[in-house]
Formats: C-alpha cells, sequence, structure tokens
C-alpha cells in the first residue's frame, strides 16, 4: 500500500468522523427544548454562561494555533527521499523552555480569575428577600418542601418546583428526610439538583446539607435533572421548574395548603382499594399536603401536569399504566416493595408482576377506580 493511499484513507476517515459528530451534535430537541445552558433564563445562568463564553472561545483560539502548527510542522517536514529526516537538537534551549512553561501559566491564571470570582459569587447568600425551599433527592425523584405558613404547616409536593418570577430562590438540597426518622430509609444515596437554564449543578449528598440559589427573570416551565449517577432510573430522575407571577405562585400555594378535595374516608371504593386492599397509604398520602412520605405525596395529585419524576404527562392511560405495573415502566428495584420488613425495596411495586404470596394482584378495573380518584385531587 502506498503512502499516498494511506493517507487518502485517514483523510476520509478523519472526515467521516467529523460529519458524524456535527450530525450527533444536531440530535438535541432544539434551541428552546428547556435544557438549555446556551440559553440563560435566570441570574445564576447568565453569570455562568457569560463566564464561559469566552473562555470557549480563548480555547477554540489556542486549539486553532495548536492544530495549525500540527499541520505546519507536519507539511513542511515531511518525509522526502534522499533528505536527512533527523530535526535540529534543541533540548535544553532556555528560550523555548520559559516559553512553554510561562505562555500555559498566563493563560491558566487569566481563566482562573474570572472563575474563582464567579464561584464565590454564585455561592454567596441570597439577599433578605429569598424564598427558601428544601429539596429532598430520593429514588428516582424529587420532593420539595416550602416554609410553614402562620400555622406552622408548610406543603410538600413531588415533582415540580413552583417559584416566583424575579425572586432569589434559596434551594436547601438534602438526601436525607428526617421525617422518616432514622436509618437507611431516612437517608438516600448522592444526586446532583440541575436546571441548566436558570443555575449550575450542585451535588446532594446524603450526610452533608447542600444549597444553591437561583432567580428566574421569565415565567415558563424549565426542565431539571439528576446530574449524577443513583441507581437504575437516575436517567429518569427528572423534574421541572414552573415559573409564575407572584399573584399566581401565591394562588397555587394557598391551594395546596387546602386539605383534599375528596377525604379518603368519603372514596367509596377507591378509598378501600387503596387504603385496605393494596395498602398505598403504607408509601403515600392523600390527606395531608404537609407530610413528607417514603413515596410522593399525592394530596392534590392532579393539580400536576406530569408524574412519575416528571417523566410521564399526568393522563388517564398513562397513570392506570403505572398503577398496574410501574416496574415495567421505568426500571426499579421494587420485587419486595409488598414484603413485610425487613424486606426492603427501591420504588413502586408492581400490582400485577411478582406478588408476593398472600398478596393480592389488581385488575385493571381497580387500577381505573384510584386513577379516577387521584385524577380528582385538585
Amino acid at each position: 500500500m502506498t503512502h499516498r493511499s494511506t493517507r487518502r484513507k485517514a483523510a476520509l476517515t478523519l472526515t467521516g468522523v467529523a460529519v458524524l459528530a456535527v450530525v450527533l451534535a444536531g440530535c438535541g430537541a432544539g434551541p428552546d427544548n428547556k435544557q438549555n445552558s446556551f440559553r440563560p433564563k435566570g441570574t445564576e445562568a447568565h453569570k455562568i454562561y457569560n463566564l464561559f463564553t469566552p473562555i470557549a472561545f480563548l480555547a477554540v483560539a489556542i486549539g486553532v494555533l495548536v492544530l495549525a502548527g500540527v499541520l505546519y510542522v507536519a507539511i513542511r517536514f515531511r518525509h522526502r527521499p534522499g533528505r536527512d529526516d533527523r530535526p535540529k537538537q534543541i533540548h535544553g534551549s532556555t528560550p523555548l523552555e520559559i516559553g512553554w512553561t510561562l505562555i500555559p501559566a498566563v493563560i491558566l491564571a487569566v481563566v482562573a480569575v474570572p472563575t474563582v470570582s464567579t464561584i464565590f459569587d454564585l455561592h454567596s447568600e441570597p439577599g433578605p428577600g429569598a424564598m427558601t425551599v428544601t429539596a429532598i433527592g430520593k429514588q428516582w425523584w424529587w420532593q420539595f418542601e416550602y416554609p410553614k405558613d402562620g400555622n406552622g404547616k408548610q406543603v410538600v409536593v413531588a415533582d415540580e418546583l413552583h417559584v416566583p418570577v424575579n425572586r432569589e430562590i434559596k434551594v436547601n438540597l438534602r438526601a436525607c428526610d428526617p421525617s422518616l426518622g432514622a436509618g437507611a430509609a431516612s437517608c438516600n444515596v448522592i444526586h446532583s439538583f440541575w436546571v441548566p437554564e436558570l443555575a449550575g449543578k450542585t451535588d446532594v449528598v446524603p450526610g452533608h446539607d447542600n444549597w444553591m440559589k437561583f432567580k428566574a427573570d421569565r415565567t415558563g416551565t424549565y426542565l431539571g435533572q439528576c446530574a449524577e449517577y443513583c441507581g437504575l432510573s437516575h436517567a429518569n430522575m427528572r423534574f421541572r421548574v414552573i415559573v409564575q407571577t407572584q399573584s399566581d405562585f401565591d394562588e397555587w400555594l394557598a391551594g395546596q395548603r387546602d386539605g383534599p378535595a375528596v377525604p379518603l374516608d368519603q372514596a367509596g371504593d377507591a378509598g378501600d382499594l387503596f387504603s385496605t386492599k393494596f395498602e398505598c397509604t403504607n408509601c403515600h398520602t392523600v390527606s395531608d399536603s404537609s407530610a413528607s412520605t417514603y413515596g410522593p405525596n399525592l394530596t392534590h395529585l392532579a393539580s400536576r401536569s406530569t408524574f412519575a419524576s416528571g417523566y410521564f404527562p399526568l393522563t388517564k392511560s398513562k397513570l392506570v399504566d403505572w398503577i398496574l405495573n410501574a416496574p415495567g415502566l421505568i426500571p426499579m428495584q421494587s420485587k419486595d416493595c409488598r414484603l413485610p420488613p425487613p424486606a426492603t425495596c427501591v420504588g413502586m411495586p408492581s400490582f400485577t408482576e411478582n406478588t408476593p404470596k398472600g398478596k393480592p394482584t389488581m385488575t385493571r378495573q381497580e387500577a381505573e377506580t384510584i386513577a379516577d380518584f387521584l385524577l380528582s385531587l385538585k
């Protein structure tokens, strides 16, 4: 094989790789996919973007210069018949040693100053008018707790974080839920809280409470997700930040503080199925919007647009499928969920598969009855 054909194949391979990279880079969900860090919609996201942009251009410029130098040397000093290929020896050249030591040091120093400044700025305490919300990472969903009102009652929701526009939000991040008591059941694995269009990533670590802040500058829905591998359904651990006007947010929060639209003891067959036959109240509550439970609080489930950690739209057909066999829709370690202690599990059990001895299976009609009840909980 000649050198020319070898070079031609190498060039074709590099061209193919470059085209493939461009094609894959365009496989997103569009410029307004609500999870695009290059379209910041919040104060902290703008700071991160303003830091990233000049450094990215600097890195590209350096990369172009390095590649140009490599190409120049490869062409200028390529092998030629009858020519001595041994390069001039420059080992120990003081000017070169100083040059390739100082230039990278100066570049890193230039990058370090705004980077460190931005890090301190992002982690400075929010102002006195900030609203505080607690986010608890679980497997595999997020629980949000709002401050207590004048009567000492808080609001606990799952999957969707509502906040007012143009107001600083401090999010306390926990992987442990003290309301579940002590032990393994109260603490979870490491997660990471990330809403690309509003702020950067912040880890959620068991035994080490963390926090972050953001301020959205326009209303809308912004998609967040867990950014730290946390088990089977890590990729499905999503949530939504719904930014509203102050009046809309106040109205939403007041509605969440109300009691259930249909009390469990007045739900008829659905109440019996939910609380007694299938023991759903072992993990969920539909009666107290201030209670933190092992599973998501469902007291006002119908006020949400999604469920299952924001993975599915809240429709009856999908909710029925979920009630029947949740692990069939999202991977979960749930085989032993319906067994008594000391059996443990992660996730929601299936009521149609792997049914433990003595535990009832669920029919679609029963699932539809429960779904109708849950969808009445505005």
